[in-house]
């Protein structure tokens, strides 16, 4: 039986370089969600030079945007968004320390070159299921861009967060492994 593989955020290099496309994690830590418009609030600082209001460096983005919480809890249902949505920004990102994206559906070959130069992973979280997701999340604020509603910048600590490495540091891309093995059989 394989061991259960633990992933940590912020991101410990080690483990971020044993990831292999294809692999089952378990994330634990603190981990920040971001959309379309936090995004692009993000990157316009960044071409300004002005400072973020989030570290980039090491960390884990969650392309989400929380419903908000039932009385006793303390999120509402917080499943991924589509990742191409945020092909433009990623680069420049990756180039400010960011190390791991979770979200849906596949990456440009833009994004997972720099993923590739800059030692990346993209984590696939499963669309559907942004209620088991936020089961798993444990503590969550918003940090950045409150006028953004939903789409502002959120912290959030994460339990067990269950995800598939989609592509890993070196540029294996499940999105393209998969399909190749299922045409085999």
């Amino acid at each position: 039986m394989e061991t259960k593989k633990i992933f940590h955020a912020p991101v410990i290099h080690e483990e971020l370089n044993s990831l292999k496309a294809g692999d089952t994690v378990y994330l634990r830590g603190s981990i920040i969600t971001a959309r379309d418009a936090a995004h692009k609030r993000i990157y316009q600082l960044l071409q300004e030079g002005k400072p973020l209001p989030i570290e980039l460096k090491d960390q884990v983005i969650y392309y989400a945007g929380p419903c908000p919480a039932r009385p006793g809890l303390i999120i509402g249902s917080c499943g991924p968004t589509t990742s191409s949505r945020m092909d433009v920004y990623t680069p420049l990102l990756l180039e400010h320390g960011l190390k791991a994206m979770i979200g849906k559906g596949p990456r440009s070959a833009r994004v997972i070159e720099s993923m590739v130069k800059y030692g990346a992973v993209y984590l696939a979280a499963v669309g559907g299921a942004g209620a088991l997701i936020a089961s798993c999340i444990k503590k969550v604020e918003v940090v950045a861009f409150e006028d953004l509603g939903p789409e502002a910048i959120y912290r959030m600590e994460v339990e067990d967060m269950p995800l598939l490495v989609a592509i890993d540091a070196r540029g294996n891309n499940l999105y393209e492994i998969g399909p190749r093995q299922f045409a085999r059989i």
